[in-house]
């Protein structure tokens, strides 16, 4: 029993020791297993923030590879402005654009010779860059009519050919040139009207409705990837037009609100201030003059003044006088306009042959000619001089010159003004009746363009350096940048996109001199030598020499053109000819019979003999024959 009770008692004693062992293991794991999830609490959100420290990293990573990539692949080109003349002169107007592969020439303009380019019919700017890159141009584009915009037209299609953008009478003046060059049939030239869009490569051009002293005057609108640039060409604001057609403004402003790259603007009265009269205000003086007038009228203009021959024709009809046409470049413009619908009002009969004018009294006739700037062979210069063979001005003749002297012709001008008084003509020009207005916009008219526009880059173009540099002070008046405005010179490459505008590089540019029928054959040392001629005249120096012994065969003679009157200066020729005689004499003891080394000190002993006896220095052409 006792025995049974003592086990019985162990048995309970092992199972209690059992459970609280049981009962210990299970707390120590709980404990552990708080342990451990305490761990994993702590090591829990640093591991998250790790990872979302990661994925931040790896985001801009990814974010960075994309824009680098999108950097790589779609940068934009810059757009090159390489203007080739117009800057820094007056005419001779051309740039190119030239954006990747694509260029296009914004137009192509003569340049009249100086006082110092003796024989010079025309100057051409120069476009090698042109010719060398022949595969890359895409068309050629034009403002308007004026010939220091389409004159070069002819000479540059021969060594380029390509299609010319144009509007109507534009493109009828365009045509008539390249008709006297034979090239009609070979060039393209396309009609455009004001509003159209034209695509020419990367490029495309809108045409925008301008104002200037020729009908159909646009601005052009270039776009390319890289931006939009506004080039006004020729231009002022006139409300009251003659054709009614005003500067479409709304459309200037329009550009301006979509982001304008930059304006090129027309300098030629940056430095007049206020505003341009319109072109009405000189049919107004006009009228006046004709008013009780009993006398033959000659009125000079520019021919391409369409607007003003058609003021003065509409006086010649209200008071009842026929028109006769004087000069070539006023025949061709006019013809052209009244075939194309720009000068009205007037009848056929109206217009009367030259060679009909003795057939009117003088109270019901009108001559309109060319001349007013007093140009060496224009028709109003013929008849100041007397030398025109249908027109003789007499003292009942009131004579008109309607037009401003361009910068450097005002010496040609008065010389006319003076000689038509001399024959007794009353003469009324500029100084003294409101009979012209200019075509160019002046500061206000400039500051409004500026405003409307808004460009980011500025570049004055069409003037003088000081007129340019004027332009330049009116832009920064109305908030331009002065670090984005920008005075270019012909040949300078100026790069621009949104973000940066600069010049790089230069392209050959200059002068091409035309003389006659010969296109650069004419340059420095030609006009060098005929300014030498000019100045003090030449001397020829003839005479044969015995090729072995050196000696005077016959001579010499001396023949002088331009340098004295040889019968008025007989015993100064024999000086000259004593001093050849002479200088050969040395020759020969000193046996030279090279015909270069006695060419050259003949020339040079006599040039020091002659400026001796006369403080000249004529042209010496020393001509030897050798028997």
């Amino acid at each position: 029993m006792s025995g049974e009770v003592k086990r019985e008692n162990s048995t309970v004693n092992k199972k209690s020791a059992f459970v609280r062992k049981s009962r210990y293991y299970n707390k120590k794991k709980k404990v552990e297993n708080k342990e451990v999830e305490k761990k994993k609490e702590i090591k829990k959100p640093v591991h998250k923030e790790v990872k979302k420290a990661k994925t931040v990293n790896t985001d801009k990573r990814k974010e960075a590879k994309k824009e680098f990539k999108e950097d790589f692949q779609f940068k934009k080109s810059n757009l090159k402005i390489i203007p080739l003349g117009g800057i820094e002169e007056i005419g001779k107007n051309i740039t190119l654009f030239e954006y990747e592969d694509d260029i296009i020439i914004d137009d192509c303009g003569l340049e009249f010779p100086t006082d110092d380019m003796l024989g010079i019919d025309l100057v051409i700017p120069d476009v090698s860059y042109l010719v060398k890159n022949q595969d890359k141009i895409r068309g050629m584009v034009i403002t308007h009519g004026h010939e220091d915009h389409i004159g070069a037209i002819p000479y540059v299609m021969k060594q380029i050919n390509c299609p010319i953008y144009a509007t109507k009478l534009t493109c009828a003046l365009i045509r008539n040139k390249l008709e006297e060059h034979h090239l009609l049939n070979s060039v393209k030239v396309v009609e455009v009207d004001a509003g159209d869009v034209v695509n020419l490569g990367k490029f495309s051009v809108e045409f925008i409705q301008s104002c200037h002293s020729i009908p159909d005057s646009v601005m052009l609108a270039i776009k390319s990837p890289a931006g939009t640039v506004l080039h006004t060409g020729d231009f002022k604001i006139d409300y009251t037009p003659i054709d009614g057609k005003p500067m479409d403004l709304g459309r200037i402003a329009a550009l301006g609100n979509e982001g304008l790259l930059a304006l090129m603007s027309d300098s030629t009265n940056a430095e007049r201030r206020g505003f341009t009269l319109s072109e009405k205000s000189v049919g107004e003086a006009l009228d006046q003059l004709f008013l009780n007038c009993k006398k033959r009228i000659v009125v000079a203009t520019f021919a391409s003044n369409v607007h003003r021959v058609q003021q003065i024709i509409d006086c010649a009809v209200k008071y009842g006088r026929k028109i006769a046409i004087s000069g070539r470049s006023m025949i061709n413009v006019i013809k052209a306009a009244r075939e194309l619908g720009y000068i009205k009002n007037v009848k056929d009969e109206t217009f009367v042959d030259i060679d009909m004018i003795k057939n009117y009294p003088d109270e019901k006739l009108v001559i309109m000619t060319t001349g007013s700037q007093g140009e060496t062979m224009s028709a109003l210069t013929r008849m100041a001089a007397g030398d025109h063979k249908k027109v003789t001005i007499t003292p009942n003749d009131l004579v008109i010159i309607s037009a401003n002297p361009i910068p450097g012709n005002e010496k040609n001008v008065a010389k006319v003004i003076d000689e038509l008084m001399e024959i007794g003509a009353e003469v009324v020009y500029n100084t003294l009746a409101d009979i012209h207005v200019s075509g160019h916009a002046c500061q206000e008219e400039q500051k409004l363009l500026l405003s409307l526009a808004r460009p980011k880059y500025f570049i004055p173009v069409h003037g003088e350096y000081r007129q340019l540099l004027a332009h330049a002070k009116t832009a920064e008046m109305v908030g331009i940048d002065k670090r984005n405005i920008f005075i270019t010179h012909n040949g300078r490459i100026l790069e621009l996109n949104e973000n940066e505008a600069k010049f790089t590089t230069s392209v050959q540019s200059g002068k091409i001199l035309v003389d006659g029928l010969g296109v650069g054959d004419v340059g420095n040392i030609v006009l060098r030598d005929r300014q030498h001629l000019s100045q003090d005249g030449l001397i020829v120096i003839v005479l044969t020499m015995d090729s072995s012994t050196g000696e005077i065969v016959s001579g010499p003679d001396v023949i002088s053109r331009g340098f004295v009157y040889v019968r008025e200066s007989e015993n100064l020729m024999e000086e000259v000819k004593n001093q050849i005689r002479s200088e050969v004499q040395r020759f020969e003891e000193r046996h030279i019979t090279d015909w270069g080394t006695i060419k050259s000190s003949l020339k040079d002993s006599l040039r020091d003999f002659v400026f001796q006896k006369t403080k000249r220095d004529p042209m010496i052409l020393p001509i030897i024959m050798e028997v």
